[in-house]
């Protein structure tokens, strides 16, 4: 017994047409005591930007650029991540310290020489931000001394999977107010960087 199955109408594609991408709704404006996850760029929604680590700075920076981000996430062929690279680093010291000690110019500075390796980055759990507020966030973020916060899912075999972000200039958008974070030093070398 088979099924009949009908042959859907066709048309052409008329000139000036686009395509859909994910969007998120973002809200215009939020209260600190609301959902943590109203403020969440959430990737199951809305394209994680990536970079490789041998790519150039410059070809990072054009990236944040063309997308209207200031972060992206550094990841390997198989989707891993390796750190990720802000727009603040790009205008920190780190890449003219890069190009003294290496003698090197700045189109050869590449992304893995100044993003933040995956060692070092700290993540939220998505349980954890079940009853979560923006004001919880905002004091992590502080707390942290950080502009972005990354957000992951446990798997059943206990990895995790990175399902979104959290940028303070974002929130503060939202919140129509600027969120202040100062670095944190956590080590001996982090102490000696920001008081360089």
């Amino acid at each position: 017994m088979s099924a009949t199955y009908r042959v859907l109408p066709g048309a052409p594609l008329q000139k000036g047409a686009t395509y859909k991408t994910p969007r998120q709704q973002v809200l215009a404006s939020v209260t600190m005591d609301q959902p943590a996850l109203s403020v969440m760029t959430d990737f199951s929604v809305v394209t994680a930007h990536t970079i490789q680590a041998l790519d150039s700075i410059e070809t990072a920076r054009a990236e944040m650029i063309q997308r209207g981000v200031r972060m992206l996430l550094v990841a390997d062929d198989q989707n891993q991540i390796l750190g990720l690279i802000t727009a603040t680093d790009l205008t920190s010291e780190r890449p003219m310290q890069i190009i003294q000690t290496q003698g090197i110019r700045h189109a050869d500075v590449l992304v893995k020489d100044i993003m933040t390796p995956r060692e070092k980055l700290e993540v939220i759990c998505m349980d954890d931000l079940q009853s979560a507020k923006v004001g919880d966030v905002v004091a992590t973020l502080q707390a942290q001394g950080r502009q972005h916060a990354l957000v992951v899912e446990r798997q059943a075999d206990r990895s995790q999977i990175l399902r979104g972000m959290f940028s303070a200039s974002q929130i503060g958008r939202q919140l129509d107010m600027p969120i202040h974070t100062v670095p944190v030093a956590r080590t001996f070398a982090d102490i000696a960087q920001l008081s360089a």
